[in-house]
């Protein structure tokens, strides 16, 4: 018996035929932007772990952003930088802060951008972690998930007041998601979305990240509320949770070594699922590629489209702009 030959091959020969075929279309449409605000004006700080990325004042921020959205890119998330921290986060519901002031500007000056609102604890408080610390009478540290709750819950209405369209609870206390759904639809703002990072692992890919956000715990680490990365049905009953809580999209995060649980909560809940693909992700290209081992753009495109194809509607990644411009 014959078989036909070349048969997979011919529909690979040429570029125009491969884009006719492809099954994973990565877009500008598919990103979001993770940016970081600080006070002052005119700054702009490189962070060294994160090259190419910087924390920027909000005068600065919004020129940023002014070049995203004209790439195409149609959102960016905000983290902030304050100027004082306390024992229990105090400074992420000030109006003046920030994340609110660079909203506020971003919405009468780049109004085309969809606005999220990273919602956590950890870059405000002067321990790092995520909420109000409580001690057990064992001695043990932990944070506090009722005592939390409040908290965030009113961050999220400042910063919705202020301007966002996306908060985006990233805090894994349990309850958040109610707490901020009540909180928003209380104040008239049942528009606001809620995206919330529902399975956000405990994982060592975040370490440039807290050098860029000044949120690496003074002691002990977050294993105690984020997920434990052997786990994968853990991250199915969080996302159902939060859903029922009144999540409007659900967030894997890291991306790269989750892909098995983006691919998951798709086929389980078929709703709208964002993955981050995080600091450590990210600089592991960029130093990679800085000393020649790696073709840097090649990479980071496949891990876009890694994340896509494992069923991520949005990718939260510090490529955005690069891979914006590859593919207008």
């Amino acid at each position: 018996m014959s078989f036909p030959t070349h048969r997979m091959r011919r529909l690979r020969r040429a570029e125009a035929l491969r884009r006719q075929v492809r099954e994973t279309r990565l877009s500008p449409d598919n990103l979001v932007a993770p940016l970081f605000v600080c006070a002052g004006e005119g700054v702009r700080r490189e962070i060294a772990s994160m090259p190419g990325c910087s924390q920027m004042s909000v005068d600065v921020l919004v020129e940023e952003c002014g070049e995203l959205a004209a790439l195409g890119v149609p959102a960016v998330i905000l983290f902030g930088l304050p100027d004082r921290k306390d024992a229990v986060g105090s400074s992420a519901a000030d109006p003046e802060g920030p994340v609110p002031r660079a909203l506020a500007a971003l919405r009468r000056d780049v109004p085309s951008l969809a606005l999220w609102a990273d919602v956590c604890l950890c870059e405000y408080t002067d321990h790092g972690h995520c909420g109000p610390i409580v001690e057990d009478s064992r001695g043990v540290r932990d944070v506090s998930n009722d005592a939390t709750l409040p908290r965030l819950a009113e961050a999220a209405r400042v910063y919705a007041r202020a301007g966002a369209d996306v908060v985006a609870p990233s805090d894994m206390m349990d309850g958040r998601v109610a707490a901020i759904r009540h909180a928003l639809d209380d104040d008239g703002r049942t528009d606001v979305v809620i995206v919330s990072y529902a399975a956000k692992y405990a994982s060592a890919f975040y370490g440039p990240f807290r050098e860029a956000a000044g949120s690496t715990p003074a002691f002990g680490d977050r294993r105690s509320y984020q997920m434990d990365p052997a786990n994968a049905l853990e991250a199915l009953r969080e996302v159902a949770l939060d859903l029922d809580e009144g999540a409007d999209i659900v967030m894997v995060k890291p991306a790269l070594a989750y892909l098995d649980i983006v691919w998951r909560v798709k086929e389980r809940f078929g709703v709208p699922v964002a993955a981050y693909n995080v600091s450590g992700e990210y600089a592991m290209v960029r130093a990679a590629g800085r000393a020649g081992w790696i073709d840097e753009t090649r990479i980071a495109m496949e891990i876009l489209i890694s994340i896509r194809r494992a069923g991520a509607d949005i990718i939260l990644t510090y490529f955005a702009k690069d891979a914006a411009r590859l593919l207008a």
